[in-house]
């Protein structure tokens, strides 16, 4: 039989999946000697149970009344109890972290006659009452779903009408008159009173947290962090320490290490006279934990060796809960902390510095996403700006766009392409979908560890808090700084790293990362000068990236069309064009040329524009091979939908139509040549024009159906080869057929393209034995893999076209037709053309893999698709064997990263 409930002295780190992350780093810190209140953790199995019943299992309530039974004997005291009370907090905690996104009650057990216990054990009125008006208010908003502003409401007009600008100006009457108040609230609302059984209130906080599971902004993050809904959460009860209990008692986060930048030292938030969820609400600006050595040495001291003990034992940043009651240190949960992409790789590389990690463990930590952000540009160090305020930098990065006061508003804009910065006194879960919709953050207040920033660095998003010079005014729409007015909708510029605020657009530049991509190591630190922060940052990057490319096993080629894709591919790091897109090279003034080839209605019409178009593809191929020297390149024959080659049929009609009207008013008469042309073409047009081009005449069917046209490029390619081998060069080509379904389709392109070579071979007397191979991109090639490997020399993976035709997706319509409301419902946890699906379209690949080599063991295999640069995909490209992934030239540092991040998760597993 299940068991339901552990106690912390129980489990340990290692039991997140049981225990959420939240309940087994309590345990851990509990079997570490550290101060830890006592409490008990409801497992995830139980939330799985109440999801997919709707109720608790039958034995929790016994479970949960014995582990109580264990922490009130432990303290001697009792639950609610109106002596000396026992009172508990209620929070989530799931395998992965959700700051925010589940709920939270403290509190439980206080009502109207524990309430005065708790006053007789603290000699203190003003903290029992403000226990208890915080333990109804949170209680109504997570329990019975009341709307959260009424009881706001309700605090601001009681501190006006006191004059009070701070809730700790509220005395004991001022209390008990908000507790009556809050309770009346609740009556309004619910139709009943405030229960007043503790354990009452424990049942049903209970519940209510396993419930918020499901929460729709609980929902949103987990797919954005593309976390399963499946694993449920668990549930932590625990005894309270009360921050808010006095002068030297409070409460504060702490991290190990600063996790905007990643630099070493003593970071975090500290109030005084508070509970935990003022801090991460943001609803009062902190102070530093240096403020905390001067108010309490001794907790501050003990903190801090505690904060050793973490980070030494997790060897790696921690986030840190504390409350301090009376001058004695409880430490509230622990986890490895979020961090923004530059702490990532500065705090890896200063692990391995210190002998924590090994460069394979610090390569795990960091991700291709964190790289690709710090390959965005920054603001121009030497701009005109004007500076608006200055606020706390929480997560680095450039954000330009209107100021947008309203989440719902920020989603409705950026819906329109409309960039916006999300501006709010303080952010709190609710606001999730319009911080995702923003390009940056900014709020009046909080600290590095409030709300805002820790999602924000989490999502990767430019953040700015705590600057509380800004008077947000919801009800206006506008935001007031001095004599400044920012109307919602003037742009704003925000800068993630220094923490200011800009009125205005501010130009961008290269960041020190992209730099050093692109020109190297050496240039990006001269460039840097005396910027320390830009310069470590690179040797970090640099650092990792070089251990990455030592150990994986993929190699990363390129998507590039022309010379200068091909050079910057190059500079990124590209081994080697993965893929040509001749089709490419096609547009502009030659698509006339390829019509002709298509309509030509007899061999010398066509012949003319093939031999126009001879010397312009020998051209394309010559600077492509060039800027390759010594490199793979894959060059894929032409491969376009037929109509992008032909003119508009609907145009054409309409022209047709209009010039006949005017010849009969004009009253007849010889139809011009210009005129009788149309109509020719018109007729042709119509006879090939198909219903879905997509899967019509394109690819390896056009090179069969249109004579010649293969053949040309097939010949230009051969002697741009030739040309640059007898300059001494070492061009590598490799040649591609598109869409191929059936062996014999490929036999056919293959014979042709050889006949063709050997002619080219023959007249320059250099050989061209290129290889020939296949794009796998129907079902049926993937299927027969078998069969095409005995007439291919390689195969490479179109995984956009594998994903239309296995799914039946057309990419162009549907991902704003339906994708937004398969994503929302769960259908799908991402698009299939962003990352790999994996049981779906993965299976074809691991088929086509096997079968291929099953054929030719040496058989060398690749991706071209787009989901060649998509981390999760990469993992997957190199678990099932394949040689190389190529992508855009921007995604190459990213793809090579990943790609050793999959290396090194491979040789630990097979290690294991």
């Amino acid at each position: 039989m299940a068991r339901y409930v552990q106690d912390f002295a129980e489990g340990n780190k290692d039991q997140k999946d049981l225990l959420g992350g939240k309940g087994a780093n309590l345990a851990e810190m509990t079997r570490l000697g550290l101060p830890v209140p006592p409490g008990f953790t409801i497992t995830t199995e139980a939330c799985r149970h109440f999801m997919a019943t709707g109720e608790v299992p039958p034995e929790l309530r016994v479970e949960v009344t014995m582990a109580l039974r264990r922490m009130e004997d432990a303290l001697d005291r009792r639950l609610g109890d109106y002596r000396e009370p026992l009172l508990v907090s209620v929070r989530s905690g799931a395998k992965f972290s959700m700051p925010g996104m589940m709920d939270t009650v403290l509190n439980i057990g206080l009502n109207d006659a524990s309430v005065q216990g708790l006053v007789e054990w603290s000699g203190d009125e003003r903290f029992a009452l403000d226990s208890y008006r915080r333990l109804i208010q949170m209680f109504a908003k997570t329990v019975f779903e009341i709307d959260g502003d009424l009881f706001a409401e309700q605090l601001d007009a009681l501190k006006e009408r006191q004059g009070y600008t701070s809730d700790t100006e509220m005395d004991a009457k001022d209390l008990r008159e908000l507790v009556e108040a809050f309770k009346e609230i609740v009556r309004t609302e619910t139709g009943r009173d405030f229960p007043q059984h503790p354990r009452e209130q424990l049942d049903l906080a209970i519940e209510a947290v396993l419930g918020s599971w499901n929460s729709t902004r609980a929902r949103i993050y987990r797919r954005r962090e593309r976390i399963p809904d499946n694993l449920g959460t668990a549930v932590n009860v625990c005894s309270m320490v009360f921050g808010n209990l006095s002068a030297d008692s409070g409460t504060g986060v702490c991290f190990t290490r600063d996790p905007a930048t990643g630099h070493t030292g003593v970071y975090g938030d500290y109030l005084t006279n508070a509970q935990g969820e003022d801090v991460v609400a943001g609803i009062r600006n902190t102070l530093s934990l240096a403020d905390l050595e001067k108010l309490d040495p001794a907790s501050y001291l003990e903190l801090r060796q505690a904060m050793r003990t973490l980070e030494t034992h997790y060897r790696d940043l921690c986030d840190i809960e504390f409350t301090i009651e009376r001058g004695k240190l409880w430490l509230l949960q622990t986890r490895v902390g979020k961090r923004t992409a530059a702490a990532a790789f500065r705090i890896a590389d200063q692990l391995v510095d210190e002998h924590l990690i090994t460069l394979d463990e610090a390569l795990a930590r960091v991700s291709g996403e964190q790289l690709s952000q710090l390959m965005f540009p920054q603001f121009a160090r030497d701009a005109a700006r004007t500076l608006l305020t200055q606020g706390m930098a929480a997560s680095p990065g450039a954000a330009v766009g209107q100021a947008v006061l309203d989440p719902a508003r920020a989603e409705e804009m950026a819906a329109q392409g409309i960039d916006v910065i999300l501006v709010r006194r303080e952010t709190n879960p609710d606001d999730l979908g319009g911080m995702v919709a923003a390009v940056g953050i900014l709020t009046a207040r909080g600290g590095k560890t409030s709300h805002a920033a820790v999602v924000a660095r989490g999502m990767g998003r430019t953040c700015v808090v705590g600057a509380d010079a800004l008077d947000v005014d919801y009800g206006a729409r506008v935001v007031r700084v001095g004599a400044r007015t920012v109307t919602e909708g003037d742009v704003i510029a925000i800068d993630g790293a220094s923490g200011e605020v800009f009125l205005g657009s501010v130009p961008v530049e290269p960041s020190p990362v992209a730099l050093y991509l692109e020109e190297g190591l050496d240039v990006a630190l001269e460039r840097a000068g005396a910027d320390d922060e830009g310069a470590d940052l690179v040797r970090a990057v640099d650092r990792i990236l070089t251990h990455a490319d030592s150990v994986r096993r993929l190699r990363v080629h390129a998507n590039a069309d022309s010379a200068d894709d091909a050079r910057r591919a190059r500079r990124l790091g590209a081994q080697g064009i993965g893929l040509c897109r001749t089709e490419h090279q096609f547009l502009g003034a030659r698509r006339g040329y390829v019509e002709q080839v298509v309509l030509a209605e007899d061999d010398a019409t066509r012949e003319a524009a093939l031999d126009a178009l001879l010397p312009l593809q020998r051209e394309d191929f010559t600077s492509l091979l060039r800027a390759m020297d010594g490199l793979e390149t894959t060059i894929r024959l032409l491969d376009p939908p037929l109509h992008e080659f032909l003119p508009d049929l609907t145009e054409l009609s309409v022209r047709v139509a209009l010039a006949a009207q005017a010849r009969k008013l004009a009253g007849g008469g010889e139809v011009p040549e210009d005129e009788a042309r149309d109509v020719r073409l018109l007729a042709a047009v119509r006879h090939m024009h198909e219903a879905n081009p997509m899967l019509g005449l394109r690819g390896v069917r056009l090179g069969l159906v249109v004579p010649g046209l293969f053949a040309l490029q097939v010949r230009a390619i051969g002697e741009a080869t030739a040309a640059l081998r007898a300059e001494g060069l070492d061009p590598r080509p490799a040649i591609m057929v598109p869409l191929v379904g059936s062996v014999m389709e490929l036999v056919l392109i293959r014979d042709e393209a050889r006949e063709v070579l050997a002619g080219v071979s023959e007249e320059t007397g250099v050989p061209l034995d290129l290889p020939i191979g296949v794009m796998i991109e129907l079902p049926r090639a993937a299927l027969t893999a078998d069969r095409i490997a005995e007439a291919a020399d390689f195969f490479s993976f179109g995984t956009n076209d594998l994903t239309q035709t296995t799914w039946g997706f057309s990419r162009d319509d549907v991902e704003g037709a339906f994708f937004p409301h398969y994503l929302s419902n769960g259908v799908l946890t991402i698009s299939p053309f962003e990352t790999l699906d994996a049981h779906g379209i993965g299976r074809l690949v691991r088929i086509a893999v096997e079968e291929g080599r099953s054929t030719k063991p040496d058989l060398p295999i690749g991706v071209c698709g787009e989901h060649g640069g998509d981390p999760e995909s990469i993992r997957f490209f190199d678990a099932a064997g394949l040689d190389y992934v190529s992508c855009s030239p921007f995604r190459v540092p990213v793809a090579r990263l990943e790609a050793g991040r999959a290396a090194v998760e491979t040789t630990t597993a097979d290690s294991r």
